[in-house]
């Protein structure tokens, strides 16, 4: 029977700037490897499971004709082992080297297979299996840094010029041969950091740019006759790009075309340290972890520095309320136009994905290690449409780069707060908030005040102290209890205020205890020290017990009948109380106390490093050193922001609800309202100002009051490395296998039952604790 679809519907190629979904399905993580393979909307390029979507989708939008990709493994015998992997060689095997691909042109409506050699298909046919896919994109760009040059490098003023004798000298400042970095403005050998790649180094090139105010550097070792090489800004505290190096380093007498390449470069340290399983996979006795498979035991593949996500999304997914929310297959998926565009849509795709087990298979394409060619794990999920959605528009996030996973959690949790719920499901991340009390009280007058932030993590600093260095081993560090960290979080301190109500600048002690619980306490541990002026994370063991343990002490009672409480009007509210964890670091670094203070007020209290990115641009201003006068910070909708305004700052580019947020936040002063939008590019604003009294609806405290409030360590996500933007990220969560609970290690797509415990509890980052009342 003929299609009469095939001649009536106008159709191209897709165009380089068309997305091709040929890999796997949009709606489910069905693939072109299944036995079914993919179809592929020859109108729109959607990809759709035959098993259920691609028919969902020619219903709703009447695309009937569409492209099945069926993809089968060769088998292929290797008599030498895999070459090692560069950064040259992520293309060096493609497709065709793998897969045999069959396709098949067919029309859904019909139910017929047409000629795919019809002049009208063959190109179109030939568009789709070229183009390139979300997959392919995010891989290139995992391997690939966007590097740029800066003003420091375009605007640099070499030294008089000499040959500097690179092949046998050492650095300036002891006696380093390798590692060593070139100041291209005067001419200056010193050594790298320590921390890049494992390196030997004292970090005396850093030393010198900061005693000379000398800015950019490039990594003799790292220059090869092609013209590459390692070139950094210290002040601008990036790796850049000089289009001038080979003038550049002529000038001291090092010509490109003699020099050969002797030391890793950045990126190149930076892969191998990303690709090498910086955790055990093996038992004690050396025998590999025991593969798992099954519901809720599936793996997430490596996009390329993207086990950060991997890790909290597996985490995420194990809560009972995230469950609930989007692994319900009997409900109808949304109908929209672009079904990877949108983001109930996806975290529903991630649900089923992880939590129904029909991806959790063994393939002998997956083995353990080469020693154990006989225990293959599975394949694991590429969350590369989530990622994409989840990171559009968002600074960090859109990159390929190493991400933090706390931060991450942060931002999914903002998403998922502002998308559509709609009765009865529930928005899943009010499980995780609840209310945090802060009791000022005056030291002269002894009046009160307590003032109420709903949150829906916790940020506990530990603390650090270093352990006499034991022959061979690295730095180790006293462990410290759970409980210590939340004392310490809890404890009560002085702080400089002068109290409005009687005029004594005594001060007043603060204190912050919980209010209400929450469902699920999600933790973050800093282990941060500061070596070198560079911050670097230390693995200190924070010792969390399998068994429930309470929170009751550290409940706030609120207001007692014995206490006093400073009138709202006399309030004695500080003008403006700067990120404690915050402004410590940058005092660590040297700051000053009052810049440290001002710059964080100019953006936001929002963290150290847009608070030293702001102070680094405003060292010259005349009033640097001035007192810091910050008027009352404005609060929610209680202060309407002048429409004047508004439009000044969408004369600036700004959208009027975001204007509208940064005026209410920063007490109507433009100049703060800027600094603020630059240090909140992802906030989305204020959309009104502020309902009217008679709309205004009574609000429901976050989390319960009651009591007895017993948490119990559900799982964690765990990190190795020296910062939280490097390194490799997995996650722990305890499962219930046959009788018992046991930890199950999520390593990408790796999901083995976890051996020695301890290794987790030096290396975790981010905790997620489950309410047992």
């Amino acid at each position: 029977m003929a299609c009469p679809h095939l001649d009536a519907i106008p159709l191209s190629p897709p165009t380089p700037a068309q997305s091709v979904y040929r890999e796997d399905c949009t709606q489910c993580f069905d693939s072109i490897d299944n036995p079914q393979g993919l179809d592929v909307c020859l109108q729109c390029f959607n990809g759709g499971c035959p098993r259920a979507h691609s028919e969902l989708h020619k219903a709703t939008t009447s695309h009937p004709l569409a492209l099945n990709i069926r993809r089968t493994r060769k088998r292929v015998v290797k008599d030498e082992p895999p070459a090692k992997m560069t950064k040259l060689a992520i293309a060096a095997e493609t497709d065709a080297d793998r897969y045999d691909i069959t396709t098949a042109v067919k029309c859904n409506e019909c139910l017929v297979e047409l000629d795919k050699t019809n002049p009208k298909l063959a190109p179109l046919v030939d568009g789709i299996l070229k183009a390139n896919t979300f997959s392919r994109q995010e891989e290139v760009k995992a391997w690939e840094q966007e590097l740029t040059s800066c003003e420091h490098i375009l605007l640099l003023q070499q030294h008089e010029s000499r040959k500097i004798q690179s092949d046998l000298g050492h650095c300036s400042m002891c006696d380093l041969k390798e590692n060593l970095w070139l100041c291209l403005e005067c001419g200056n050998l010193g050594c790298g950091r320590a921390q890049f790649g494992g390196v030997g180094g004292n970090s005396h090139g850093l030393a010198h740019a900061t005693a000379s105010n000398h800015a950019v550097a490039v990594k003799l070792g790292s220059i090869s006759p092609e013209g590459t090489a390692d070139v950094y800004c210290y002040q601008c505290d990036e790796e850049r790009v000089d289009d001038d190096l080979a003038a550049h380093l002529a000038h001291w007498g090092i010509i490109l075309s003699d020099r050969v390449k002797t030391e890793k470069s950045l990126t190149e340290m930076q892969i191998e340290q990303n690709l090498r399983w910086e955790f055990s996979m093996t038992t004690e006795d050396g025998k590999e972890l025991k593969p798992l498979f099954g519901p809720g035991l599936t793996g997430l593949k490596n996009l390329g520095n993207s086990c950060y996500l991997a890790s909290i999304l597996q985490c995420l997914f194990d809560m009972p309320a995230f469950e609930a929310r989007y692994n319900i297959p009997e409900a109808e998926l949304p109908t929209v136009p672009d079904p990877a565009q949108d983001l109930e849509t996806q975290l529903r795709k991630m649900a089923d994905g992880l939590l129904s087990g029909r991806y959790s298979k063994p393939d002998s394409d997956v083995i353990a290690s080469e020693s154990s060619p006989e225990i293959p794990h599975q394949k694991g999920l590429a969350p590369s449409m989530l990622k994409h959605l989840i990171g559009r528009g968002h600074a960090e996030f859109s990159t390929m780069r190493q991400q933090d996973a706390s931060e991450l959690y942060q931002h999914l949790v903002k998403l998922i707060t502002r998308s559509p719920h709609s009765a009865p499901l529930k928005d899943p991340t009010s499980a995780f908030r609840f209310v945090l009390e802060q009791r000022l009280q005056c030291l002269s007058c002894k009046k009160v005040r307590y003032s109420s932030t709903e949150q829906d993590s916790i940020f506990l600093d530990v603390p650090i102290e270093k352990l006499p260095a034991a022959e061979g081993e690295g730095d180790q560090y006293k462990p410290v209890t759970f409980k210590q960290c939340l004392d310490n979080f809890t404890a009560q301190e002085v702080v400089e205020l002068t109290c409005a109500s009687c005029g004594s600048k005594d001060g007043f002690t603060k204190r912050s205890l919980f209010k209400t619980f929450p469902e699920q306490l999600v933790v973050t541990v800093r282990k941060m020290t500061v070596e070198n002026w560079v911050p670097r994370k230390v693995d200190v063991p924070v010792i969390v017990g399998d068994e429930p343990f309470e929170l009751d002490p550290y409940f706030s009672t609120g207001l007692q009948p014995s206490e006093e409480a400073l009138p709202e009007e006399e309030a004695a509210t500080p003008a403006f109380i700067p990120n404690e964890a915050a402004l410590n670091e940058m005092l660590t670094m040297g700051f000053p106390r009052n810049r440290c203070e001002k710059a964080l007020h100019a953006t936001g209290n929002s963290g150290a490093m847009p608070a030293m990115e702001w102070l680094f641009e405003h060292m010259e201003d005349p009033d640097i050193d001035a007192p810091l006068v910050a008027a009352p910070a404005a609060t929610g909708g209680n202060v309407t922001a002048d429409p004047e305004k508004i439009e000044m700052l969408g004369s600036m580019g700004f959208g009027a609800p975001q204007a509208r947020k940064a005026l209410k936040e920063t007490g109507g002063d433009i100049e703060r309202a800027v600094e603020w939008l630059f240090s909140h590019p992802d906030d989305q604003g204020d959309f009104d100002d502020g309902p009217s009294p008679k709309e205004k609806k009574e609000v429901v405290p976050a989390g319960s009051a009651n009591l007895p409030a017993n948490f119990r360590l559900r799982s964690i996500v765990c990190h190795k490395g020296t910062s939280i933007h490097t390194g490799h990220y997995v996650a722990f969560i305890r499962k219930q296998l046959g009788d018992a609970p046991k930890w199950v290690l999520f390593n990408d797509e790796k999901v083995v039952e976890a051996g020695d415990v301890e290794e987790m509890k030096k290396t975790a980052y981010v905790y997620f604790f489950n309410r047992v009342n």
